[in-house]
């Protein structure tokens, strides 16, 4: 039922990586990989500020530790991210399996959603917080801008990946959907013959007395 689905009988041919580095999804994928790099290492190295008047390092965005963590974290996580779907979409043309493929493009799929989201809420906070900083802590002016800067980028990466992977998975499901056939509601599916159906045209049973019956009009006399 699903052994042409999702791409499942082109399977098995040889690794181009030519074709693979001009794939959309793949330049995407580095795009947004290095996107996260930029995201999470500035803040890593220059996001912490320790002003004059504090003894303690605080977040260059409105000293908000918590926005900090949040846009390292989520980089962190898309930069794993890119590697492991970089790896499955090298490794995609040589799976048969459809379920497997189907699971592969469906976690893509939801990812690659969830992620833009979550690009986009790391962006209105990160951005909201510069706008509340004051001079006096606007330290690290340029990396901060940097880092909404990549976080924007990194919204429109991820949407662009969330429609690639979409376009692959209504791919698969119309390659499934002409597999499937519900006997109850196909009229073009005949019925089995009987076991004793003939061979004949009409596909009539043939009567087991045929060869015993009278011809008509011809009389028989009883058997004393």
């Amino acid at each position: 039922m699903q052994s042409s689905a999702y791409g499942a009988p082109l399977a098995g041919g040889s690794f181009d990586i030519g074709n693979f580095v001009k794939q959309p999804q793949t330049i995407l994928r580095c795009l947004s990989w290095l996107f996260s790099i930029v995201v999470f290492a500035t803040i890593t190295s220059e996001g912490y500020v320790n002003p004059a008047t504090k003894a303690d390092t605080k977040c260059m965005f409105n000293d908000n530790d918590s926005a900090c963590s949040y846009a390292v974290g989520i980089g962190v996580l898309a930069f794993l991210a890119c590697v492991i779907f970089l790896i499955l979409d090298a490794y995609f043309p040589q799976i048969s399996n459809a379920k497997e493929r189907k699971v592969i493009v469906i976690g893509d799929l939801v990812f690659s959603a969830v992620w833009t989201f979550l690009w986009f809420i790391c962006f209105c906070v990160l951005a909201n917080q510069w706008s509340k900083t004051t001079t006096s802590t606007a330290v690290s002016g340029d990396a901060a801008r940097a880092v909404v800067a990549f976080s924007f980028f990194s919204i429109i990466s991820w949407a662009l990946l969330t429609y690639f992977a979409y376009g692959k998975y209504r791919q698969g499901v119309s390659d499934f959907e002409p597999e499937y056939r519900d006997p109850a509601n196909d009229h073009n599916t005949p019925y089995p013959a009987g076991p004793y159906a003939s061979s004949g045209p009409t596909g009539y049973q043939q009567s087991p007395f045929s060869h015993s019956q009278e011809q008509p009009g011809e009389y028989q006399p009883p058997a004393y």
